[in-house]
């Protein structure tokens, strides 16, 4: 080249490192998934040598190289934003945040101007332009880590820790549960689910990701005021401290433990105030004990059926008019229509009890025949009627 660098390609390489050191940052974001965390190093390598490979020759087979690792990047996550990768865990449908938008949009424009490249290689560009273009696309890369980092940290409401410790009662008995388990859970640290005996790697990698992805999209539902015209609607327990807003739609759809879709919503009561710190998710048409909720976390999480509620009409929809008496009796118009669709907890607020912890008290549900719950951890009456 005798007037300068080919300038699509010089695009090309500084985007394509700047992809791959966004993926290494992602990688050290999802160190809970091992497998999808080392391929992600590989790939973010992979995509910062080829760039820096094409910055140095413009040799077709180094230019053709950046453009296909970076295109399938690109395609992969563009892949991924509508459906599961099954055999890597983790690598599971979700919506576009800063970062990786920000990664894949780099290995997009990695992967044109490489193309283009190819097909105008006497295209040339200033040194002035050159420098401008490199420093915007580290200042891009920069904002994207930034933002990740940041994402990840921001999670969950931490004002208020009093919930845990004293509004949540648990059983006092002693059930053999794993002494690691159940632990507190602050969603502004980093998800740990690791160290509980009986629970092999794919059920602590799914309920890891379960966690994750539910601190990611239920904050999408944080005003009540604007889950209604969603077709959430109140049961009417907001007596106990926590409101449980149902969705029956969503309730009788297809999704599986998918944030997009919580079949249940559990807001706080502070007097008209309500604080988003739950998703109740609800399996549709299974038993307690289907193989596919008792797999998926193992003894993490804790599925529960509630089968001594009574339930009467209300304006918008069914809602809980009390629990049996010691006769097995509902209050006056009302029904018991016995154990229901299992649901389990996952908190996006600090909980004493970890993130699948249960809302305790005389009505707070059965986890198995016997009635025993493992997502338990404290002491205290169950007077509070809690769910």
């Amino acid at each position: 080249m005798a007037n300068g660098r080919n300038g699509y390609l010089l695009m090309g390489g500084i985007a394509s490192v700047g992809a791959g050191a966004v993926h290494f940052m992602a990688a050290g974001m999802h160190t809970e998934h091992a497998t999808l965390a080392r391929l992600m190093v590989v790939l973010a390598a992979v995509q910062c040598a080829t760039g820096l490979a094409v910055l140095l020759s413009e040799r077709k087979l180094v230019v053709t190289s950046m453009l296909a690792v970076n295109a399938f990047a690109a395609a992969m996550w563009v892949f991924t934003r509508f459906a599961d990768v099954p055999w890597i865990a983790g690598l599971t449908a979700e919506s576009p945040q800063v970062a990786d938008t920000v990664c894949a949009a780099l290995g997009a424009l990695a992967a044109v101007a490489g193309g283009i490249g190819l097909l105008r290689p006497t295209a040339t560009v200033p040194p002035m332009r050159s420098g401008i273009a490199a420093a915007a696309v580290g200042v891009l890369a920069l904002a994207a880590m930034l933002n990740g980092v940041g994402h990840v940290h921001s999670h969950g409401d931490t004002g208020d820790h009093a919930h845990a410790a004293g509004e949540e009662h648990a059983h006092g008995e002693d059930h053999g549960t794993d002494p690691a388990w159940p632990r507190p859970w602050d969603p502004t640290e980093p998800i740990d689910l690791s160290g509980v005996s009986g629970v092999n790697a794919d059920q602590q990698a799914r309920a890891t990701d379960l966690v994750r992805r539910t601190l990611d999209g239920l904050p999408a539902f944080a005003d009540v005021n604007s889950v209604g015209a969603l077709g959430f609607r109140s049961i009417g327990d907001s007596a106990t401290g926590y409101e449980h807003y149902i969705n029956m739609g969503y309730i009788r759809d297809s999704n599986f433990l998918d944030p997009a879709h919580p079949e249940s919503l559990v807001y706080r009561v502070d007097g008209t105030d309500r604080t988003l710190v739950s998703a109740m998710y609800i399996a549709n048409g299974k038993k307690i004990d289907d193989p596919s909720l008792v797999d998926f976390g193992g003894s993490l999480m804790q599925w529960h059926v509630h089968d001594n509620l009574c339930w009467k009409a209300g304006d918008n929809g069914p809602v809980v008019a009390g629990v049996l008496d010691a006769q097995g009796n509902c209050p006056p118009n009302s029904i018991n229509p016995g154990s229901g669709n299992p649901m389990v907890h996952v908190w996006i607020a600090p909980h004493q009890c970890g993130p699948f912890a249960a809302l305790e008290g005389h009505g707070a549900g059965q986890a198995s025949a016997d009635g025993r719950r493992t997502d338990t951890c404290g002491h205290g009456d169950h007077s509070g009627g809690h769910r």
